[in-house]
């Protein structure tokens, strides 16, 4: 393959044209996620976009080179989520009208607010290739502009001028740590960053389940497949555009499991006080994975965007809970005879544990007659308190065990 065209003078002409219509978003210090990582964290927030993720800039970078015959004939994107709220919301604000082509499976959530920016939203093909290959056909027959997410220069120099922003903003970053999915933010970001400081470190993430960049730029043919919470960056094929200059630019691509990645949603939550979905979490993942490799420096993470379904998120936090012992279910064996109950969950009052939930049986085929068993779920400060209260029930003559989580 030809050197990329791409340069840094792309990024910074991609800079001035969108200038003024996104949001020059905050480069923030987490006291707490340096704390827990040992690095001194800055977060780019661009979960503050107008559309809660960076894509907008790519599709606004892009759209500012079509010429009026173009803009008046219309776009055409392939996304299940940012990519399509970016083209849509920037289409819509500039009068383009705008066609969004999604995979069937594509949640509720992402197709009404794509409609909501004014797009016309078409449900096509099982997975995002077939919607992709339906979106470029539909393209040629018509006449109209297609904007790939990210196979597509001027739409990572438009993602690329988050790198200029962050070194604006923290000029003493060290690292910049960037999730991956077909690699444009990543390109876009390593080129402008190491024009501005050649010795800066450029580092991306990708979900475990799809190494897609990994296998680009080392030659690999792991498989790529299976349920990411980070959705968002789950591409199979990495960028014919970005893989060269993530090969030329990038230091290392690191892999992160979806148990990562749910911790690191859960503590931007808790702790860094964003919301953000899986892939936004990703660099935060990479930091709790590959401690060794950040400690002691200084870190921008991009925090790429925060679309993430309430009930998704609610089930991090509550899982989070569960994983450090903060919320548990205990099955307690008990005599089946008055006052038992009222015992236990005077223990619990006592030692200052909250009882969310009470299930008492009498009719477990493995105890005696005589016997019944509790079951309660209790919320703790932490691992210590839980054990503490456990020890009390224990020594007022109970036997207990703690149920799996992923018990029915």
């Amino acid at each position: 393959m030809s050197p990329s065209p791409l340069t840094a003078q792309s990024v910074r002409a991609a800079r001035e044209r969108i200038a003024g219509h996104i949001i020059v978003t905050p480069t923030v210090f987490s006291q707490a996620l340096s704390q827990a990582t040992g690095a001194h964290v800055y977060l780019k927030l661009e979960n503050l976009q107008h559309t809660g993720a960076f894509k907008v800039r790519g599709a606004l970078a892009k759209i500012t080179t079509l010429n009026d015959a173009q803009k008046k004939a219309g776009v055409i994107a392939m996304s299940a989520g940012n990519h399509a709220q970016g083209v849509a919301y920037h289409a819509g604000r500039l009068g383009i009208p705008a066609t969004i082509v999604m995979p069937k499976g594509t949640p509720f959530m992402k197709i009404r607010k794509t409609r909501d920016y004014g797009a016309t939203v078409l449900l096509e093909g099982e997975s995002l290739v077939e919607a992709s290959a339906f979106a470029e056909k539909l393209a040629t027959e018509r006449g109209i502009t297609f904007i790939h997410p990210y196979n597509d220069p001027d739409v990572i120099a438009g993602q690329g001028t988050i790198g200029f922003e962050m070194l604006d903003a923290v000029p003493e970053l060290d690292t910049i740590v960037v999730p991956i999915g077909g690699g444009g933010m990543i390109a876009g970001i390593a080129l402008a960053a190491k024009a501005v400081k050649p010795t800066i470190d450029i580092i991306g993430v990708e979900p475990e389940l799809y190494p897609s960049m990994s296998n680009a730029v080392q030659g690999r043919k792991l498989p790529c497949g299976g349920s990411t919470m980070a959705e968002g960056i789950a591409v199979v094929t990495a960028g014919a555009v970005s893989a060269p200059i993530v090969r030329a630019h990038v230091r290392s691509v690191v892999t992160v499991s979806e148990t990562s990645i749910e911790r690191a949603v859960a503590m931007l939550a808790t702790r860094g006080k964003t919301v953000t979905e899986g892939a936004g979490a990703a660099p935060l993942a990479a930091l709790l994975e590959y401690r060794d490799m950040f400690e002691g420096k200084t870190v921008g993470l991009v925090i790429s965007g925060a679309n993430v379904d309430a009930r998704m998120l609610s089930s991090v936090l509550m899982r989070d809970l569960v994983r450090e012992k903060k919320v548990l279910t205990l099955n307690i064996e008990m005599p089946d005879k008055p006052g038992q109950l009222h015992a236990v969950s005077g223990i619990c009052a006592e030692e200052g544990a909250n009882v969310l939930e009470v299930i008492h049986s009498r009719f477990a085929m493995d105890l005696s007659a005589s016997s019944a068993r509790l079951g309660i779920t209790l919320e703790t400060r932490d691992e210590d308190h839980a054990k503490q209260v456990m020890d009390r029930i224990r020594m007022s003559g109970f036997k207990l065990s703690i149920r799996d989580p992923n018990e029915p």
